[in-house]
């Protein structure tokens, strides 16, 4: 008798406070500075490179930022291939660039990302900056504050709604208690929710 595909185990996460997303920019920052690359431009990789890149633009002294969006995830769950959905707008030929994401996992997003700056330019030089380098990824930033060797899914402070969000829309039947969904959540993903905040994401589901 055939029992169907097996389901991938859930993933296990690690879930980053704002505190600790800061102390991980302000190390990138000094590791970007201690190298010499002095950019003329950062550039963020939307929507999860946005904080990094602003953090980074303030501990580097640098103003000028830009960003453009690339469409790979929704939540935990991995489109087919990463799409540029809003383009860059501002010229790059000869400029340097600093390209900033939240983190490497697949190295699909770099890729695309990439061979859009080229097509905006090509910029002089192009140095790529992450808060969290997974080794399993084929693509290996420039810079990174930390790298990651055993897999997990990495929730960002302003990710926590939609990450934890999609984890919660996925059960079938839900905990009937938020005391409940604290502990799947703990047990089955790692994640360790304030109350509070879980009652934030589940008012945000509304009556989902």
């Amino acid at each position: 008798m055939s029992r169907g595909p097996r389901r991938a185990p859930p993933p296990r996460c690690e879930l980053v406070s704002w505190g600790r997303f800061h102390t991980l920019a302000r190390r990138l920052a000094l590791k970007i500075r201690a190298s010499g690359y002095r950019p003329d431009l950062i550039v963020a990789i939307g929507r999860g490179g946005y904080m990094p890149a602003r953090v980074l633009s303030d501990f580097l002294d640098l103003p000028d930022m830009t960003g453009f969006r690339i469409e790979h995830y929704h939540a935990t769950r991995k489109g087919r291939q990463a799409v540029v959905r809003h383009p860059l707008c501002v010229p790059l030929a000869g400029r340097r660039v600093l390209l900033v994401d939240d983190v490497t996992d697949s190295g699909d997003t770099f890729a695309v990302a990439l061979q859009h700056l080229d097509a905006c330019g090509p910029p002089l030089e192009v140095r790529t900056a992450v808060l969290h380098h997974k080794t399993v990824s084929p693509y290996v930033p420039d810079y990174h504050a930390q790298k990651v060797v055993r897999w997990r899914w990495i929730i960002y402070p302003w990710a926590v709604a939609e990450d934890v969000g999609g984890f919660i829309r996925a059960l079938s039947p839900r905990p009937r208690t938020p005391e409940a969904l604290q502990r799947h959540l703990a047990r089955e993903h790692g994640v360790r929710l304030p109350r509070r905040l879980l009652l934030d994401i589940l008012t945000a589901l509304g009556g989902e």
